[in-house]
């Protein structure tokens, strides 16, 4: 954005500022408390100039754009409410940010949203930390605008209502949009403040075996702070066992790609049937397998059918791969 001429006089404003402390000061002897409140209104006036001045532009712009480019400036940094306030010159500075989050699709989460997260490991723990954001603090992912952010939240309005359980509302919302980011701020909204909606999630997981992965839970690729639902289909019964921790560490020790043919998610297209990875058992499950780690592969669904398919041993998909047993 073009920086103009600063809005105020920053030493007219120096000089007013010290002209209405002084005044004060001369007030202090003055019983009537309206007197001496009444003298420092000036000073706010001249500091909330001075605050909408901090973003200067070559066109005039209301205090919820000037929050946005603040944001925009400072992704990923934990904002406090107060700068935010400072920056946009107005009281109702909450009421802008939800504005930015469900019409405009900006990912703005909230400190109890993000620091829910990190409790459930649900936050990367290699990005900003957020164990200690406050309620009033604020921070903006990377994931830049969504515009299918508003249907979504128009959504979760009407499912919050409904007398159902939390679990069963968001998996509603995850199967309404499958293979799409959504925010922590959008599902806690849907919980309708209860502050279990992290563990929840963790259950729709690793108990009923939906897809659902975060970028610390098996998709590097994914901005930190959302959630996406990869199938609308569950983890067969002996795979939901697999825990949360094993399946990390498979996936990083195979570099989140296909041990056959090397496919990530950042190669996702269209029309190329390797939509997602797996964790495939050497020794079959059938077979007493064990879901540990030395007895998982991570492989493409493509060729993850092929090996059974194909009804492959342990040693015919070691072969396969040019693996050492």
């Amino acid at each position: 954005m073009p920086i103009n001429k600063p809005a105020i006089d920053i030493q007219q404003a120096r000089d007013e500022l010290t002209k209405i402390i002084d005044n004060f000061i001369e007030l202090s002897a003055e019983n009537d408390l309206r007197t001496k409140v009444r003298a420092l209104i000036p000073a706010f006036d001249i500091l909330n100039k001075i605050g909408k001045g901090t973003i200067n532009s070559e066109e005039k712009i209301a205090g919820r754009e000037r929050i946005l480019v603040y944001f925009i400036r400072y992704t990923m940094t934990v904002l406090d409410s107060q700068e935010l306030l400072v920056v946009s010159g107005i009281t109702d500075y909450q009421r802008r940010i939800r504005e930015l989050r469900v019409q405009f699709g900006w990912p703005i989460l909230g400190g109890a949203t993000a620091k829910e997260m990190y409790t459930e490991g649900d936050w990367s723990a290699s990005s900003v930390d957020v164990s200690k954001m406050k309620p009033r603090e604020y921070i903006m992912l990377d994931s830049g605008q969504d515009n299918e952010a508003a249907r979504r939240w128009r959504t979760s309005n009407s499912l919050r209502k409904k007398k159902i359980a939390v679990k069963d509302k968001l998996l509603i919302l995850f199967r309404d949009n499958i293979g799409r980011q959504i925010t922590g701020e959008e599902l806690s909204y849907l919980a309708n403040g209860n502050r279990e909606w992290t563990r929840r999630i963790r259950e729709l997981r690793t108990q009923d075996g939906w897809p659902i992965k975060t970028k610390n839970t098996g998709r590097p690729d994914l901005s930190v702070g959302v959630y996406l639902l990869e199938d609308d289909r569950q983890a067969a019964i002996h795979d939901r066992k697999i825990d949360d921790v094993t399946r990390v560490k498979v996936l990083e020790r195979d570099h989140s790609a296909c041990r056959k043919c090397g496919w990530k998610y950042s190669q996702r297209q269209p029309g190329d049937p390797r939509q997602y990875l797996e964790l495939h058992h050497l020794d079959y499950h059938a077979d007493k397998g064990a879901n540990t780690f030395e007895n998982l592969i991570t492989i493409c669904n493509v060729h993850h059918d092929e090996i059974h398919r194909n009804n492959m041993s342990k040693k015919d998909v070691l072969h396969w791969l040019s693996l050492k047993s």
